[in-house]
């Protein structure tokens, strides 16, 4: 596992929470912010699947 999936993993659930916080007091603002952090995180995920992927395919 490559350090950017975790990382990612950490935005997602990170964006979760600013979604829901958003949602339950009325803040469009940080539920928008908080969407955008899940995208950005599933986007650095599959970044360090691919960088992982790719290393091991130097290895072998």
């Amino acid at each position: 596992m490559h350090k950017d999936e975790v990382k990612g993993v950490g935005k997602q659930v990170k964006g979760a929470i600013k979604d829901a916080a958003g949602g339950l007091t009325g803040n469009e603002r940080m539920q928008a912010e908080g969407k955008a952090d899940k995208v950005a995180g599933k986007i650095q995920q599959k970044a360090g699947e691919l960088k992982g992927k790719a290393r091991d395919a130097l290895k072998h």
